[in-house]
C-alpha cells in the first residue's frame, strides 16, 4: 500500500516536484480533507499502463479519489478524464464523483480503476497543455490497439507513424523496422509495416509534442474517434449500437454511423426499463413528426449507464457552468437524482487561460526521442508573441487523413463543432518558427515567400481578459501562410457559443491590426472614388486569375495524365484557357503597377499622370476582343466534358476528386464559365467609372471607349451566356438528385428550387421542390452520404392550375397544385416564399402551354412518395455527424436547411455581383478587428488569410442571412461597418472606404434577398444583362 503523500507517485515518476502539484480544483484550493473512517487501498491504472495505489477513506466521495489522481499527475485539464471500473455486474461504469466510494466499489482490493479519457473535444487545439495532449495520444494508442478506434489502412498506418515518431524519434530504417516487429500498435500490423515506415520517413524533425498534435489531428477526423458503442435494437429488432459525442447521440450499424440526433434537436433523454427514449423538439414546419424514438437495450442497467454518460456529455459540452443540484423532495422522490458534477469545457478553458502555471518538465515513459518537453499550456491569448521572425524557417508539409469531408448545417450541428479544414500550426511551430502547410497546390511556398515580408511589423492584439464568454483557442500560434497570428479570440455567436464550421469562419490565425494602424493606412492612400473602383478591378482580377489556375494547372494536368480523356476535350480546354490565362496575367501586372503609382508608392506621382485606369482598361479590352472566339466555346467545353464523363467512369471520378480539393471551392463547371462572368464585371466597373467621371475628365474618354467595346462583346455573347448558364445549372442539379434519368435535356429551363411542406396522410412533410419549364419535381433527403435528394414524384405543368388553400386546409401559406393526374397541397415557410413560388409556377405553366416542342420528359426512374424512411434509416450522418470536408456545398442543401428558395434569375444576378477584397472582422468580446481576404461568389463568402492563399479556410453561405448596419446600442463606434445576422449568429465586418462599404452591402444583399414579385421580368433582365 502506498500513501499518496509519501510514496513514489505518478507525478514524481513524470519528474514533477511534490510542491508543484496542481489539482483540478479552483485556484488556491487544496484537495478536500479526507473524511474519517476506515481506509482502503485503491489501485488505479494510468494511461501508460503503470499502476498507482491510493489510501483513501471508504466514506470519501469519488471526487476525492479523482482529485488525488489528477494531483499526482500534475494535471490541470483533468476534467476531460474519468475513472472507470467493472462493477459487481461485470459492467464497465464511470466512478460517480458525488457518491461515496464504498457504495460504488464493493471489493476495493480486487478492483482496478482505469484513468482514461472521458470527454473527447471536437478540436484537439482546445487542449491547452502538452501533458493533456500526451495523455490523449496514449488513449488513441490504446484504442487503436484494442480495435475500438477503427479506420482504413492508410489512416491506421499514418496514426502509428506519428506514435513511433514520438517514441523513437526520426526515421532510421533498421531501427524503425525492428521497433515495429517488437511492438504491436494495431491488429494485423505486419501487412502495413512498409506503409508505416513510408509515413514515418516524412516526419523528420517532429518533436514528441508535435507528433502528439499531429496524431490527434488525424484521429479526430475519424468517425469512431472517442466513440464507445452500446448495443441496442430498434423497434423492428435490427441490431444497432448507440454512442454519444460532443454533437449529440449517434446511431451505428456495425461501425458505420447511420444517424445522429443533435443536442439542439433533443428535448429529453430518458429510459424506462430496457427502453432508451429520445424525445425530439417539435418541428414548426411539420405538423406530423415522430417526437419519440425508442431503442431496446440489454437491460435496465445498460440503459441507465448510457443515459448517465449522455447527461454528462451534454452538460460538459453544452452548458456554461456546472448544473445546480435539484432540491430534495419533501415526501418521495421521482426519477433519478443523477447530475453532472464538475467543470464544463467552457469553465476548464477559461480557468486554464486565466491562471498562470509554472512550466513543469515531464518525461514520457515510452519515448526514447531526445527532446525537451514542458508541461505548459499553449500560448494563451494574453501571452507575449515574438515581434520578429527568423528569415529562414522550414516549411513543413503536414499529413491529412485520407477520409473525405461532409458539410454541416448550423441548425443541426452542435455549436461546439470546430472547422475540420482549418489550417493548424503544430505546437513546435511557436518555438522554432516552423510552419506546417497542407500540400494542396504547388504555389504554397511561393505564397509564403511573397507574404513573408509584410507581417513582421504587425502589432498583436489582445482580447479583454475579463470576458466571461467562452473563447475557444485556435491552433498553436505559429507562423501560418507567412503571417503572424493575432492574440485575439475567435468568432463566436452572440449567445456566447463558438459557432459551427459553416456559419463562423474560425480564422484565429489570421493577421489582426490595431485601429491606429488602420487609420494611418487609410490616411496614406487616395480618397478619390475612382481609386476605389480601380482597386475593385485589382482585387477581383486577382481572384479571377486564381480561378483560372484551377483550370490551367489542376484540371489540365489531370486531363493530361488520364489516358481516357478524348483529344477533343484536351484541345478545347488547352486552346481556350491558356491564351486567356497568359493575357490576364499581363493585365493583372499592369493594373498592379498602375495602382502602385496611384497610391504614391513611386516618384511617378510627381508628374501627375497616375490617377487613371481607363487607358489600361481600353488597351486590354481591345486586346481581349480577338479572344471572343474562345469565350464563345464555353458551352462546347461543358458539353465535351459531360460527354467524356458519360463515356468514362474513371474520368467522372477524377473530376469528382478534383472538386473535393480545397482549391475547388465552387463547382468545377463554374470555373469553366468564369471568363464569361468576368466580362460582366468589366462592364460594371467601367459603368461606375463613367458615371463617376465628368465628361471633361481626362480618363473619361478612355473609360467610355472601353465600355463601348466590352458592351459590344457582352451583347454578342449574352444569348449563349444564358443558355450556357442554364445548361450548367441543369448539370449541377443532376448531381444533386437521385432518380433522374435525363435532366439536362435540350429545351429544358431551370426556374426555381426550394423547400416546401407537402401535405400527405401523415401531415406536412418537408420536401425539396425543383421547378422547370415543363415539370415540377419534389424530393427528400436520401439515405446517401453525398447530400443528394431522392425524387419522390413529378408533376407535369401542362394543364396545371394553382390556387391558394390556406383557409381550405387551415395551413398558413398553403396553395394547391392541380395537375391532370394528381393534385398536391403544399405550404411555404412565409408569405413572400408562397408568392414567389406561385408566380414562378404560373409563369412556367404559361411557358409549357405555349411550348410545342418539349413535353414533360419522364425524369425519375422510380418514385415512391408513399413510403417515408424511418428515423434510424434516414441518415442525417452526412450533415450532423461528421466534420469532414466534401467540396463545394450544394446550394440546394443550404436551401433545404434554411427553408429558402432560389430562382434562376437570382443565379443570373449573382454572376454580376462578385467581389473580392480585404475586410476586418470584429472579434467577439474584444475591440479588436481581424484582417481577412474575403471573396464573395456563388451566394457565399469565402475567407482567406491573404489573396495569395490557394484555398479558403472557411466559408459562410449567405442564403437566409440579413445584412444591416449596426445600431448605436451595439457599441461598434466605427465607420463602414455592416452586420450579418442569421438566427443566433451575428458577425460584424468593416470595410476601408465608403465606396467599398456600399459595394459589399450591395453584393451581399443580392444573395440574402431573393427575387420576389416580378420573377419573370427579373429573368428577362438577367437574360439581357
Amino acid at each position: 500500500m502506498l500513501e499518496p503523500e509519501l510514496g513514489s507517485s505518478a507525478g514524481q515518476r513524470l519528474g514533477a516536484p511534490e510542491t508543484m502539484a496542481i489539482s483540478t480544483l479552483d485556484p488556491g484550493h487544496k484537495p478536500p480533507v479526507m473524511p474519517p473512517g476506515r481506509h482502503v487501498t485503491v489501485r488505479v491504472r494510468m494511461l501508460d499502463d503503470t499502476e498507482e495505489l491510493f489510501d483513501i477513506s471508504q466514506r470519501a466521495s469519488g471526487k476525492v479519489l479523482f482529485d488525488l489522481v489528477c494531483t499526482h499527475l500534475n494535471l490541470v485539464e483533468g476534467d476531460y478524464f474519468g475513472l472507470e471500473f467493472q462493477d459487481h455486474r461485470k459492467m464497465t461504469v464511470w466512478l460517480d464523483h458525488l457518491k461515496p466510494i464504498a457504495k460504488q466499489i464493493r471489493r476495493p482490493k480486487h478492483t482496478v480503476l482505469r484513468f482514461v479519457v472521458k470527454f473527447f473535444p471536437p478540436d484537439h487545439a482546445q487542449l491547452l497543455e502538452e501533458l493533456t495532449r500526451y495523455l490523449f495520444a496514449l488513449q488513441i494508442k490504446y484504442d487503436l490497439a484494442c480495435g475500438r478506434l477503427t479506420c482504413n489502412d492508410s489512416s491506421a498506418a499514418l496514426l502509428v507513424s506519428h506514435i513511433i515518431q514520438s517514441e523513437i524519434g526520426d526515421f532510421e530504417e533498421t531501427q524503425c523496422r525492428q521497433h515495429l516487429l517488437n511492438n504491436s500498435y494495431i491488429p494485423d500490423q505486419m501487412a502495413l509495416i512498409d506503409k508505416i515506415m513510408e509515413f514515418h520517413h516524412k516526419h523528420m524533425g517532429h518533436t514528441p509534442a508535435e507528433s502528439d498534435f499531429q496524431l490527434l489531428e488525424v484521429a479526430r477526423r475519424l468517425e469512431m474517434y472517442g466513440i464507445r458503442l452500446h448495443p441496442a435494437k430498434d423497434r423492428e429488432g435490427t441490431k444497432l449500437s448507440l454512442g454519444v459525442a460532443h454533437t449529440g447521440v449517434l446511431v451505428f450499424q456495425g461501425h458505420t454511423k447511420i444517424n445522429a440526433f443533435n443536442w439542439s434537436k433533443v428535448r429529453k433523454l430518458s429510459f424506462k426499463r430496457k427502453r432508451f427514449l429520445i424525445k425530439l423538439r417539435p418541428d414548426l414546419n411539420q405538423s406530423a413528426y415522430q417526437d419519440t424514438l425508442e431503442f431496446l437495450m440489454g437491460s435496465r442497467d445498460c440503459c441507465k449507464v448510457f443515459w448517465k454518460i449522455c447527461v454528462e456529455y451534454h452538460a460538459f459540452f453544452r452548458l456554461f457552468e456546472e448544473p445546480k443540484p435539484k432540491p430534495k423532495p419533501v415526501l418521495f422522490s421521482r426519477g433519478s437524482s443523477f447530475r453532472f458534477s464538475g467543470r464544463t469545457q467552457k469553465q476548464v478553458i477559461d480557468y486554464v487561460k486565466d491562471t498562470e502555471f509554472k512550466k513543469i518538465p515531464f518525461e514520457r515513459k515510452h519515448s526514447r526521442a531526445q527532446y525537451n518537453s514542458n508541461l505548459s499550456p499553449l500560448p494563451s491569448l494574453r501571452s507575449e508573441v515574438p515581434k520578429e521572425q527568423s528569415a529562414s524557417y522550414t516549411a513543413r508539409e503536414r499529413s491529412h487523413s485520407p477520409s473525405k469531408h461532409h458539410w454541416k448545417e448550423p441548425a443541426l450541428v452542435s455549436a461546439e463543432d470546430s472547422p475540420a479544414h482549418r489550417t493548424r500550426a503544430s505546437p513546435s511551430a511557436q518555438a522554432n518558427g516552423r510552419e506546417e502547410r497542407p500540400r494542396d497546390g504547388g504555389r504554397a511556398a511561393a505564397a509564403v515567400a511573397a507574404a513573408g515580408g509584410r507581417h513582421q511589423a504587425a502589432e498583436q492584439l489582445s482580447t479583454e481578459p475579463g470576458s466571461s464568454s467562452p473563447r475557444l483557442p485556435g491552433a498553436a500560434r505559429g507562423m501560418v501562410n507567412g503571417h503572424r497570428p493575432a492574440k485575439g479570440g475567435g468568432g463566436h455567436s452572440p449567445d456566447g457559443r463558438p459557432p459551427s464550421p459553416l456559419t463562423s469562419p474560425l480564422l484565429n490565425d489570421a493577421a489582426a491590426r490595431t485601429d491606429d494602424e488602420d487609420e494611418a493606412r487609410r490616411k496614406r492612400f487616395p480618397t478619390d472614388k475612382a481609386y476605389f473602383i480601380a482597386k475593385e478591378l485589382l482585387t477581383t482580377e486577382r481572384t479571377y486569375l486564381k480561378d483560372l489556375e484551377v483550370i490551367t494547372v489542376s484540371f489540365q494536368s489531370m486531363l493530361e495524365k488520364e489516358e481516357a480523356t478524348p483529344d477533343s476535350l484536351k484541345n478545347v480546354i488547352l486552346s481556350n484557357f491558356d491564351p486567356l490565362y497568359k493575357f490576364h496575367t499581363g493585365f493583372l501586372r499592369e493594373v498592379e503597377q498602375r495602382l502602385a503609382l496611384w497610391e504614391g508608392r513611386s516618384n511617378a506621382h510627381i508628374k501627375g499622370d497616375y490617377q487613371r485606369i481607363g487607358d489600361v482598361m481600353l488597351k486590354n479590352i481591345q486586346g481581349l476582343k480577338p479572344m471572343a472566339c474562345h469565350l464563345q466555346q464555353q458551352a462546347e467545353m461543358l458539353r465535351e466534358l459531360e460527354k467524356a464523363c458519360r463515356a468514362s467512369r474513371r474520368l467522372e471520378g477524377l473530376c469528382r476528386d478534383l472538386e473535393l480539393q480545397k482549391a475547388c471551392y465552387v463547382p468545377l463547371n463554374v470555373f469553366l464559365l468564369r471568363p464569361l462572368h468576368r466580362l460582366l464585371h468589366y462592364k460594371q466597373i467601367l459603368e461606375r467609372l463613367c458615371k463617376h467621371y465628368p465628361s471633361a475628365h481626362p480618363d473619361y474618354k478612355d473609360c467610355r471607349a472601353a465600355l463601348e467595346d466590352v458592351s459590344e462583346m457582352v451583347s454578342q455573347l449574352h444569348g449563349s451566356m444564358i443558355k450556357t448558364e442554364n445548361y450548367q445549372k441543369l448539370l449541377e442539379l443532376k448531381k444533386d438528385l437521385i432518380g433522374t434519368d435525363s435532366l439536362a435535356t435540350a429545351g429544358r429551363e431551370f426556374i426555381r428550387l426550394g423547400c416546401l411542406s407537402k401535405l400527405s396522410g401523415k401531415g406536412l412533410q418537408q420536401r425539396m421542390f425543383f421547378l422547370f419549364n415543363d415539370v415540377l419535381l419534389y424530393t427528400s433527403r436520401g439515405m446517401t452520404a453525398t447530400n443528394q435528394f431522392k425524387v419522390h414524384g413529378q408533376l407535369s405543368l401542362h394543364g396545371m392550375t394553382i390556387r391558394e388553400s390556406e383557409e381550405e386546409w387551415g395551413v398558413p401559406h398553403a396553395f394547391t397544385l392541380v395537375g391532370q393526374r394528381q393534385s398536391v397541397v403544399v405550404a411555404a415557410s412565409s408569405l413572400s416564399e408562397m408568392e414567389k413560388w406561385m408566380e414562378d409556377i404560373k409563369m412556367a405553366v404559361d411557358k409549357a402551354e405555349m411550348s410545342n416542342g418539349l413535353t414533360s420528359v419522364p425524369l425519375a426512374s422510380s418514385l415512391n412518395d408513399h413510403k417515408d424512411p424511418s428515423p434510424v434509416s434516414d441518415s442525417d450522418s452526412s450533415v450532423s455527424g461528421s466534420s469532414r470536408y466534401q467540396g463545394p456545398v450544394p446550394l440546394s442543401l443550404i436551401c433545404w436547411y434554411r427553408l429558402h428558395s432560389l430562382s434562376f434569375s437570382d443565379t443570373c444576378r449573382s454572376l454580376e455581383n462578385q467581389l473580392s477584397g480585404n475586410l476586418l472582422r470584429k472579434f467577439k468580446n474584444s475591440n479588436g478587428w481581424q484582417k481577412l481576404w474575403v471573396v464573395f461568389t456563388n451566394f457565399s463568402l469565402f475567407f482567406y488569410k491573404t489573396h495569395q492563399d490557394d484555398y479558403p479556410l472557411a466559408s459562410l453561405p449567405l442564403l437566409g442571412y440579413s445584412v444591416t448596419i449596426p445600431s448605436d446600442s451595439e457599441n461598434i463606434h466605427k465607420d463602414y461597418v455592416f452586420k450579418l445576422h442569421f438566427k443566433s449568429h451575428v458577425y460584424y465586418f468593416r470595410s476601408e472606404s465608403e465606396y467599398s462599404f456600399e459595394r459589399w452591402m450591395e453584393v451581399i444583399r443580392s444573395a440574402t434577398v431573393s427575387g420576389g414579385r416580378g420573377a419573370a421580368s427579373g429573368r428577362k433582365d438577367a437574360q439581357a444583362h
